[in-house]
């Protein structure tokens, strides 16, 4: 791996935690569920973020596939939530 490639991913993966980090605080702080669950989905699409700056970093292409699956199955559960909250706000 080339001088820039390792500086430049040591940089994503620093900025990636300081996110993560920032998440926790949004889900312990946060005022709403919906805040939360929000929070959640930033959280696992930086874990997923993480996983493919790490399969560069490492050249193991595997984990690419990992972290694509992460990432759907964090949207598919954001989307069952807002459909969740859709059918609560209806029958009120």
């Amino acid at each position: 791996m080339t001088p820039f490639v390792q500086t430049v991913t040591t940089i994503s993966l620093f900025f990636l935690a300081l996110s993560l980090v920032l998440m926790l605080i949004r889900i312990v702080r946060g005022p709403s569920i919906a805040d939360r669950v929000i929070a959640l989905d930033l959280g696992g699409i930086l874990v997923a973020g993480t996983i493919g700056i790490w399969s560069v970093r490492t050249n193991t292409p595997a984990l690419l596939d990992v972290a694509v699956v992460l990432a759907i199955i964090v949207f598919l559960s954001t989307v069952a939530f807002a459909r969740y909250q859709e059918r609560r706000a209806l029958e009120e």
